[in-house]
């Protein structure tokens, strides 16, 4: 299971800088790709509105 992103999302962009993959889209609310997200967790502890989780 990939991590997705919430609507909780504020678009800060924090995220994105973290993926290794560059699995992480732009957006109103951001998104993650799950076919290339690797599960592993980068992005979840820079997240300051807790917005990602795993699905």
């Amino acid at each position: 299971m990939a991590y997705v992103i919430t609507k909780d999302c504020i678009a800060c962009g924090t995220c994105i800088d973290e993926c290794p993959i560059e699995a992480i889209s732009e957006g109103d609310i951001y998104s993650i790709d799950a076919d290339s997200c690797t599960e592993c967790g980068s992005c979840v502890g820079v997240c300051p509105s807790e917005a990602i989780i795993k699905e």
